[in-house]
């Protein structure tokens, strides 16, 4: 049986760069494992470079980002000969004819801005290759805390009481964003909109923290949200897989962080940070209710069909301890190490998830090509030009 070749996105200029690097790893180690696939990477470096090539395998030479470039082939997405979408790789000989290989999915393994956020699922979309995780616009809205917390909380799905601004509000009157925030009462907790990991994330205890953190945050993202912190914090996290038709939930986690928040220091730089999320300390299956861990699942499902997410997620939620009041808190629709410690409590092992992604993103593609994909019409005839330009000469 030929196998599949699946080309592995990952990388970006993204401040989640190297996090992006652990997870395309771990997965690709996984898919080695089935004799379905073939596995071609395709890194995008910190500059924006396309690249590709066999030491892009090997984890070990990402320590040296230069080298590696150099020791890698530049490439694009192109359409050979008979229209079909292939990766092309650019050669130094004029005469000599690319490296064309044939795409049957895309596996995202983005973090972050730049790949993430939809930008590198509408180049996919372009091409009109089958991609693994969300559409375009589905990226963007859960990469965006502010939309994604509005389109929920207009659903009755509970937020944490907060306001966003942009980095030219805060030039024009800072005090105006002291004020709003002290009406939400300290501590509060800075975040910019558009950033996961934890990247720029910071808890305000009183005026001079919160300057401190606003400038900061500013650093990663020039829109910025202030919430109320929720105290005593209790993690609770799970990953729904499908679409929104169809779509089921892992086991509930809860992270466990030297601090109230987890930061990027517990999520990555644990003493087997290599391992990226599955390295961190956490709780599998979280020890809270059964009626609220039914809850929480209910709702991550309820979110996810709301934003219209597709393959993989995970949904992260703020729990009050004294109450067991749980809030919506971000969605992740690249999960770190795509969640697979998840699944695997769930029964499901690295390989079988990635390969249930990998057939929702086809299935998902053919659903989109069934549609009708060009509407003929002869608008472009004479005639019709002709009354284009009777349009222009009555302005």
């Amino acid at each position: 049986m030929k196998q599949k070749t699946i080309l592995t996105a990952f990388g970006g200029a993204s401040p989640e760069h190297e996090v992006s690097v652990i997870t395309a790893h771990q997965a690709m180690a996984a898919l080695s494992d089935s004799h379905e696939f073939k596995i071609k990477p395709l890194y995008i470096s910190k500059s924006g470079r396309w690249l590709t090539g066999d030491a892009l395998l090997n984890l070990k030479k990402f320590e040296n980002l230069k080298s590696l470039e150099n020791n890698c082939t530049p490439c694009h997405f192109a359409l050979n000969d008979f229209g079909l979408t292939v990766l092309r790789e650019e050669t130094k000989g004029f005469f000599a004819k690319p490296a064309e290989t044939q795409i049957h999915t895309v596996l995202t393994a983005f973090h972050g801005s730049n790949g993430e956020n939809g930008s590198f699922q509408g180049v996919c979309e372009m091409f009109n290759l089958p991609y693994t995780g969300s559409n375009v616009i589905s990226s963007a809205v859960g990469m965006d805390k502010v939309i994604a917390k509005k389109l929920c909380g207009s659903q009755g799905i509970p937020v944490v009481d907060g306001f966003d601004f942009f980095e030219t509000d805060w030039a024009k009157d800072p005090e105006a964003i002291f004020s709003k925030a002290e009406e939400l009462e300290y501590p509060v907790i800075v975040k910019p909109v558009h950033l996961g990991s934890s990247i720029g994330v910071k808890v305000a205890k009183n005026k001079s923290d919160l300057e401190q953190a606003i400038e900061v945050a500013f650093r990663y993202d020039r829109h910025l949200l202030i919430e109320k912190v929720i105290t005593p914090l209790m993690e609770i996290n799970c990953s729904v897989l499908g679409s929104g038709s169809s779509s089921e939930v892992s086991v509930c986690e809860r992270p466990l962080g030297k601090e109230e928040l987890l930061s990027f220091q517990d999520k990555y730089l644990a003493e087997e940070g290599s391992k990226g999320m599955a390295s961190a300390d956490r709780e599998i299956p979280a020890k809270i209710p059964a009626d609220l861990t039914k809850a929480i699942q209910q709702t991550a499902q309820k979110v996810f069909r709301l934003l219209g997410c597709s393959g993989l997620a995970r949904l992260d939620f703020l729990v009050d301890s004294n109450s067991t009041n749980f809030y919506f808190n971000e969605i992740n629709t690249i999960p770190g190490s795509f969640s697979f410690y998840l699944w695997k409590e769930s029964g499901m092992s690295f390989t079988e998830l990635l390969e249930n992604l990998i057939n929702n993103a086809n299935e998902e593609h053919r659903l989109k090509n069934r549609q009708i994909q060009s509407y003929e019409t002869n608008l472009l005839s004479k005639k019709a030009v002709t009354g284009i330009k009777g349009l222009k000469g009555n302005k």
